[in-house]
């Protein structure tokens, strides 16, 4: 009863400060999307695009960066890091709203640029360990709702304080500071792994070039496939959730503060619960085949709702909700769970870190690239037409990779498996 009681416990601790820690790391990053610059064009292009393009391609650099850095943390710095990079990125969005535009774009590159470690330094606190497909459920959680609210957050301080589109985003970090500090320092109190967790998640640890590379040629072919379905799901999450203002609109909800966050809360509430529900999973390869069913689920969610909304027959909110799901149930494994499963399922010697670093870094290339297609190759496109046919890409590419991972992963552990029978027999 004790035990129980004690893990309860770590649990509340751990996915309070986790939650907490990266949920305040959004204020610091998304509100400016709410804005919509109506009317500024820069060198031939969209003022707000050239914004998303500078903070993303911040962003997919620190996810290069962070492959080497967040692979090779360690325990101690990981404190100092975060502080000092939400930091950096504060102080960014004073200077964004202080340089007159168009040369305050660099600042939302540097902003973007500390941004992209977050989320390998919050999961490190939360990998490895026998609740991980909770507190990853928790974590993921956090990016769903917390974008909607920022946004929210952000659109009240324009409406109701008077708050010009260019100080909304520091005013809004600004607000969020002091949470951040408390959730952090909570997530520091959290206690490493234990030795159970070890023994049933395999032990996490800093990564050497050499074990890098080993790793990488050891598991291309997944690798593969895994990063061009990540970079579609990257890219056009991404979209929904930079542009979802231009989409909210397009729809019939112009003006509407609260469709932000109600929207995302629903999405997140019916993610948490499904994923969740994992942990239940002891053996981590059958967990890790069961991640492929909820790619299905979600390719098949976005696909037949799309339609459906095409042919009248979806209202246009349950539609909204219904992509958000879809996107959401495909992209959260892939951020942290099905990594965290597949180095116990098939005992890697490494972190989840290195993984995640590597699919989110083309991940947010593919961003930038669909940003600048959607800008000078389907400029006369609508946002939400454009929305609207990535979602049938997402789900065509999503079907074809997510078949072909099941295969390869149920072949390459019966043969692993055959091969210790033999070795052991010998």
């Amino acid at each position: 009863m004790a035990n129980k009681q004690s893990r309860l416990l770590f649990v509340l601790h751990a996915s309070l400060a986790a939650f907490g820690t990266y949920f305040c790391m959004y204020a610091f990053r998304k509100p400016f999307s709410v804005a919509s610059f109506e009317g500024l064009t820069y060198f031939g292009i969209n003022y707000k695009i050239l914004l998303v393009i500078a903070q993303v391609m911040g962003y997919a650099l620190s996810k290069f960066v962070g492959i080497k850095v967040i692979s090779e943390l360690r325990p101690n710095r990981r404190l100092h890091y975060l502080i000092a990079l939400i930091g950096l990125a504060e102080i960014s969005l004073l200077l964004f709203a202080l340089v007159p535009a168009p040369y305050n774009i660099a600042f939302m590159f540097l902003n973007g640029l500390p941004l992209g470690m977050i989320w390998g330094i919050v999961f490190s606190y939360v990998e490895g360990r026998k609740v991980t497909d909770i507190l990853g459920v928790v974590l993921s959680a956090s990016f769903i709702v917390s974008s909607g609210v920022v946004k929210s957050v952000g659109l009240y301080v324009m409406n109701h304080w008077g708050i010009s589109e260019f100080w909304m985003p520091v005013v809004t970090g600004a607000l969020f500071f002091v949470p951040l500090l408390v959730s952090s320092y909570l997530l520091q109190r959290i206690p490493p792994p234990t030795q159970e967790d070890i023994r049933n998640r395999t032990e996490r640890m800093p990564m050497t070039k050499a074990d890098r590379t080993a790793l990488v040629k050891q598991f291309f072919f997944p690798l593969l496939l895994v990063i061009l379905f990540y970079t579609f799901l990257t890219a056009f999450r991404d979209f929904r959730d930079n542009f979802a203002r231009e989409l909210w609109d397009s729809i019939g909800y112009r003006g509407d503060v609260s469709v932000f966050s109600s929207s995302e809360i629903i999405i997140a509430i019916v993610v948490l619960v499904i994923i969740g529900s994992i942990f239940y999973i002891k053996d981590s390869f059958k967990a890790l085949l069961t991640y492929h069913w909820l790619l299905l689920l979600g390719i098949v969610v976005l696909a037949v709702s799309t339609v459906l909304f095409q042919t009248g027959r979806l209202d246009p909110f349950v539609w909204m909700v219904a992509t958000g799901f879809g996107l959401y149930i495909c992209y959260v494994p892939f951020n942290c769970l099905f990594f965290d499963r597949f180095i116990a399922a098939f005992k890697v010697k490494g972190n989840s870190g290195f993984l995640i670093y590597i699919a989110d870094a083309f991940g947010y290339v593919g961003s930038v690239l669909v940003l600048l297609y959607k800008n000078f190759g389907q400029a006369k496109v609508s946002w939400l037409n454009f929305f609207v046919y990535g979602t049938y890409a997402v789900a065509l590419i999503g079907l074809v990779v997510t078949v072909a991972l099941f295969f390869h992963f149920a072949d390459r552990h019966r043969t692993e498996k055959l091969n210790k029978q033999l070795d052991y027999g010998k």
